[in-house]
């Protein structure tokens, strides 16, 4: 999978303003909206919701993936928000999260789903590329660090 053809600058946002899950949640699913990627909200927040209550999707290193499949969009749309500040996530090693990638996809479409999450996986174990995130100034620095 190409994440040149998945994320854009317009679905990157620095500066999330949110201070607890639910607030980075819909911040994330704001980006998609304004991004035209997504038309039904609150059909898109019902599947994000729904897999958060199956499990967090806060991961490790500050890292939090809510992500959920839904009938609302056609092919994988994912943005990408950095928090100034820690937000607590419920993450799987118990630290606040910075750094959000949010991906929705079709219900019956399960592979690039899978490949997305993967790939963005393998992205996160280097510390210095979270650090490149943390630190960038512009949604197209961020896009090079997870195109390059």
């Amino acid at each position: 999978m190409n994440l040149k053809t998945v994320l854009t600058a317009e679905t990157i946002s620095l500066h999330l303003k949110g201070t607890t899950k639910q607030d980075i949640i819909n911040e994330l699913l704001d980006i998609l909206v304004s991004a035209g990627k997504i038309q039904d909200r609150e059909a898109a927040l019902g599947a994000i919701m729904d897999r958060e209550q199956k499990m967090s999707t806060g991961m490790k290193h500050g890292i939090a993936i809510p992500h959920g499949k839904s009938n609302t969009v056609q092919d994988l749309v994912a943005c990408i928000g950095v928090s100034d500040a820690p937000v607590d996530f419920d993450s799987l090693d118990h630290e606040p999260c910075r750094i959000f990638i949010m991906t929705l996809s079709p219900v019956e479409k399960t592979g690039p789903h899978l490949q997305f999450l993967a790939e963005v996986s393998l992205l996160f174990k280097s510390a210095e590329k979270r650090q490149e995130i943390l630190h960038a100034q512009t949604p197209e620095q961020v896009l090079q660090v997870f195109t390059e």
